[in-house]
């Protein structure tokens, strides 16, 4: 047996196996709190004494990087994820976000993982596996995950690290290691990522009049400013009364409806606000739509009222107002109007397209769309600069005749 006072000890004994050899070691009880006294900890099993001298030298080096050791060992990574989540201050529907990731694509494989043990090589096997079959959706169960979804999933995997280490149960994020877990790469996102769906303007023009005059769609003044502006449907929808301008044609975006919380709302995407000004027909609409939030009941037109609200004048939920545009298209596709399936957020797609192609200045698109960088606005309407390409050369070329 040896012992080292005050730095744990070594102790040898023996089983059916044979001779094996344990360290002890005394930690804090709460490492954030000096006067909670001390415990022993311990690791048995070595077959030799210098197999638990590095196993005694690796504690006392976590304990100086102030790292709980305990007998038991650290968390798993599921019970770790739990409290984690619960701790987190973020908006409600980031947090939605996260722990739809960590329930479908982080527990069921690695959250009987004790976070001490968890490895970089075991990240990369389980990427790869979420790569070949970790969609867990109903009708896709089983189908390979796009880059952009493993990546996520990465992304909240170093979060949950990065917040273990800070709690001093493990010392080293191995999600950062990269030449081992080999995360998807920005370029396997970006060639991954979809094409952006748009209708032309022809087609847009003829569904905003089947919906405004065949149809008589109560939404359509919604439909009409989104076209017209670019908004994202929760912002919209979080619109009052006095953020819209009618004398200035004018519509200031200040917040936006809370997808993972009903009737709530929430900053923006980018915590700002922004103006955007809006033509003289859009004017005219909401002008005459206003009116007639009034005429059925007069508080649905006073300033602090949601624009777009349901007829008791509370937010929509956008999810909501999502499944309502689908079957509005998928209607008038049945009456014979030849437009292509289009999403909401398609919507605002072809907002910013058509501009872009009409050879409007990224710039003025990024600000009426409300990205936080002009990059994202080139990067998302990559397919139209061939047509802006075009028109610049022409426009070169008409300069010089």
């Amino acid at each position: 047996m040896t012992r080292r006072r005050g730095v744990g000890s070594i102790t040898r004994y023996r089983t059916t196996a044979g001779e094996r050899w344990r360290w002890q070691l005394r930690v804090p009880i709460d490492p954030e709190n000096a006067d909670a006294g001390t415990r022993q900890a311990g690791q048995a099993g070595y077959a030799t004494m210098k197999a638990a001298d590095a196993g005694l030298q690796d504690a006392r080096r976590k304990l100086r990087e102030h790292v709980r050791v305990t007998a038991a060992g650290a968390p798993t990574v599921g019970a770790f994820a739990a409290q984690w989540l619960d701790g987190l201050r973020l908006e409600a529907s980031t947090i939605q976000g996260y722990t739809r990731i960590v329930r479908n694509h982080v527990v069921p494989q690695l959250g009987a993982t004790r976070l001490d043990r968890l490895t970089s090589s075991r990240l990369s096997t389980h990427y790869r596996f979420l790569e070949r079959e970790g969609r867990r959706d109903g009708k896709h169960w089983g189908e390979p995950l796009s880059a952009n979804t493993v990546n996520k999933v990465h992304v909240v995997i170093g979060a949950l690290l990065d917040a273990a280490i800070e709690d001093g149960l493990i010392s080293v994020n191995v999600a950062r290691k990269r030449r081992t877990v080999q995360a998807p790469t920005s370029k396997q996102v970006r060639t991954q990522r979809p094409e952006v769906a748009t209708w032309s303007a022809a087609e847009l023009a003829a569904f905003l009049a089947w919906d405004r005059d065949v149809y008589r769609d109560d939404l359509y003044s919604l439909w009409h400013a989104i076209a017209y502006t670019g908004m994202r449907r929760s912002e919209a929808l979080a619109l009052r009364w006095g953020d819209v301008d009618i004398v200035h044609g004018r519509i200031s975006v200040r917040r936006a409806a809370d997808t993972a919380r009903a009737r709530e709302v929430k900053t923006t995407k980018t915590g700002g606000g922004r103006a955007i000004d809006i033509d003289p027909a859009t004017v005219a609409v909401l002008r005459a739509y206003k009116a007639l939030r009034g005429q059925v009941h007069l508080p649905h037109a006073h300033a602090d009222a949601f624009a777009f609200g349901n007829m008791s004048g509370e937010l929509r939920a956008p999810n909501e107002i999502s499944r309502r545009w689908v079957y509005r298209v998928a209607t008038a596709q049945r009456a014979g109007i030849d437009v292509p399936r289009l999403t909401l957020k398609g919507l605002r797609h072809t907002h910013a397209t058509l501009l872009l192609e009409a050879g409007t200045h990224a710039k003025v698109v990024q600000e009426r769309l409300g990205h936080a960088d002009i990059s994202t606005t080139m990067n998302i309407y990559s397919h139209v600069t061939p047509t802006m390409q075009r028109s610049a050369a022409d426009r070169f070329a008409e300069l010089l005749r």
